[in-house]
């Protein structure tokens, strides 16, 4: 469905009428002298633009429809924000900004999510052992000692297996 969404938008644009750099700095003017028509068209004729630098940042983690959604809210902010200069040199460096933004985002997120999923391993490898060792179920306090935690951190840990498996349904 995601797919299908992305496929038509590409499209959409392949359709609308690039700017070129002259015709960019043509509307740039135009908007600093507050013509509206200048954005709309601005960020209208720069849409594949955006695209085209979308290319560099696939398969690197992100959707490529989220990639796509941040390139152009990068664009609309560039026209918003824009005051002086080349135009074409300030929305380049506003949505290479925002698309590496996005994926260091989605980086920490995954190593964030690694770092949970090894505690939860962990924890359920120490438990296991210290079933065995017990004889009986160890308590939060002797699961915190054995991996050298606080109560509240195993606590937590278990709280997001308990979360995990009731969203899995088990």
């Amino acid at each position: 469905m995601q797919e299908d969404v992305f496929k038509m938008y590409l499209t959409e644009v392949e359709n609308i009428k690039s700017c070129n750099r002259e015709e960019n700095r043509r509307l740039a003017k135009e908007l600093l002298k507050g013509q509206e028509g200048a954005r709309e068209r601005l960020i209208e004729g720069n849409l594949r633009t955006v695209l085209t630098m979308v290319s560099d940042y696939l398969n690197k983690g992100v959707p490529a429809g989220d990639l796509v959604q941040e390139a152009n809210m990068a664009l609309v902010m560039a026209v918003h924000e824009y005051e002086s200069g080349d135009f074409d040199d300030f929305l380049r460096e506003r949505v290479k900004e925002a698309l590496l933004a996005a994926v260091e985002e989605q980086s920490q997120e995954e190593k964030a999510a690694r770092k949970i999923l090894d505690r939860v391993n962990a924890l359920k490898d120490v438990s296991m052992d210290m079933a065995k060792e017990l004889g009986r179920e160890a308590t939060v306090e002797e699961l915190a000692r054995r991996m050298e935690l606080t109560a509240d951190e195993i606590k937590d840990i278990m709280k997001v297996t308990l979360d995990a498996m009731s969203v899995l349904g088990e």
